[in-house]
């Protein structure tokens, strides 16, 4: 069978292309190892975790703050087994969706392993058994990541676990011991340190999210510890063991102090690595970099060979979701004889632990080793009266905007809703506007929003309403 492009990998990069490519008119495959569509994102990583985040939220609300709004509740306890239960039906009906977007869209799925048999040609190892080859003008690889493993600490996907094995305990941890402060270890931290367990994080910098503001950091961690956790920063594991149903960590402290850690559970989330094993990619000319084995690519997304392409966490850049979608659309349209636009300084970073972090455009530390002359302005949640009637106020917003002409080219928030919020600044930032223009630009009342216009007030001239 013949294809103008062929999709490997079917995760948010890899399905979005194979959509828009269909929608441009090019006869579309997809490509997918597993039985289910949808990548790492829908089946074990951001849909499945943000349907724990969610129920974990709802307890810890029960337990916590209920009674303050003059909800009473008797016996309230945690049924692990249906919670699991609804995550996976939450799963199962989005992966659904996406066969259904396939079909709708006329792309041909096959489930397999692909691998290159030369540029234009791809052998698919069946699921079921077999093998089909298939011949393509144009392939999209979108492999995706797996979670990087430690050399010298084993998983055994029990006790020792992956984030892929944390989104289906049969139990709350009475100790999870969580190694790296980094986005997936801190959201599956917070789940089940809201259901009651202790968690205790080991982390190799001297802060946690490092690669965001470090103000963010800052604040989370006060956060985060309110809810129980225990921070161990500059600290680097050497080991871990499992007897029975006991694990435990060994690390070395900042002035190389011997630390044991005892719990129950051990996540390491110490990062995710591309995946590009078994794909044939020496056959068609590919060499994968050392370093994170990313494939390389041009402004084009374009790899060294022509008319191959990859996206996603199989390239350079932030391992996101959106990050990937973008550059779906970005290869589609570009294959399709557009000239296609992607801004990668503006692609927002989210952590759903709560209070929320999100992010966009450059940290303070950033402008401060380009040498770039700014201003910052911030408003603080505890100053929102949304935020007071939600009792939500922990964080802030920071603005950071060009000293003479007040452009944004940063923004920063930790607080109830950011998530959603972020997007916002990031339209703000896609148009180039000012401070001022944030500023003067009227927001509903009461609203997190409110915030974020309170912090751009700040930067222009100091002259937030609200505090």
């Amino acid at each position: 069978m013949q294809y103008d492009v062929t999709v490997i990998g079917s995760g948010p990069g890899g399905y979005v292309a194979a959509i828009r490519c269909a929608q441009l008119g090019l006869k579309t495959a997809i490509v997918e190892k597993y039985n289910t569509l949808g990548g790492t994102c829908l089946n074990v990583g951001c849909i499945p975790s943000k349907a724990l985040l969610d129920s974990s939220e709802h307890y810890y609300n029960a337990a916590h703050t209920f009674k303050t709004h003059g909800i009473n509740i008797k016996d309230l306890k945690v049924d692990i087994v249906q919670m699991i239960a609804r995550k996976n039906v939450v799963v199962q009906e989005n992966t659904a969706g996406i066969t259904f977007l396939m079909k709708k869209n006329k792309i041909t799925t096959y489930h397999g392993l692909g691998s290159f048999v030369d540029k234009n040609t791809i052998k698919i190892s069946k699921t079921e058994g077999g093998e089909e080859t298939i011949t393509s003008k144009n392939v999209i690889i979108a492999t995706g990541s797996k979670p990087t493993a430690l050399p010298f600490l084993p998983i055994d996907k029990k006790r020792i676990i992956t984030s892929t094995e944390a989104l289906d305990l049969p139990e709350v941890p009475k100790h999870l011991i969580v190694i790296g402060g980094g986005v997936i270890g801190l959201e599956l931290g917070s789940v089940y340190a809201r259901l009651g367990a202790k968690v205790t994080v080991v982390e190799f910098m001297d802060a946690i999210i490092g690669t965001m503001d470090k103000s963010l950091g800052k604040e989370l961690q006060k956060s985060l510890t309110k809810l129980g956790f225990t921070f161990l920063l500059g600290h680097k594991v050497t080991g871990a063991s499992v007897k029975g149903k006991n694990v435990t960590v060994t690390a070395d402290g900042p002035k190389g102090e011997k630390v044991n850690l005892e719990g129950d559970y051990c996540i390491v989330a110490v990062g995710r690595s591309a995946y590009t094993e078994g794909m044939g990619l020496d056959k068609i000319g590919i060499t994968v970099e050392e370093r994170g084995k990313t494939i390389p690519v041009n402004d084009h997304l374009e790899t060294p060979v022509k008319g191959i392409y990859a996206i996603g966490d199989v390239v350079r850049g932030a391992m996101l979701a959106h990050k990937a979608e973008e550059e779906g659309v970005f290869v589609a349209e570009t294959i399709a004889g557009q000239k296609p636009h992607i801004n990668h300084n503006l692609i927002p970073g989210v952590v759903y632990t709560w209070p929320e972090v999100a992010s966009v455009g450059y940290t303070e530390e950033q402008l401060k080793e380009q040498g770039k002359k700014y201003k910052a302005g911030s408003f603080p949640f505890k100053a929102s009266g949304r935020a007071r009637a939600s009792m939500d106020t922990d964080g802030f917003v920071k603005v950071l905007a060009d000293a003479e002409t007040d452009e944004v080219l940063g923004v920063h928030m930790i607080g109830p809703r950011v998530a959603d919020v972020i997007a916002e600044a990031v339209v703000a930032m896609e148009f180039r506007a000012s401070a001022e223009d944030i500023g003067r630009i009227c927001h509903a009342h009461p609203t997190y929003t409110e915030a974020f216009k309170e912090a751009a007030l700040a930067a222009t001239e100091g002259r937030a309403l609200h505090i």
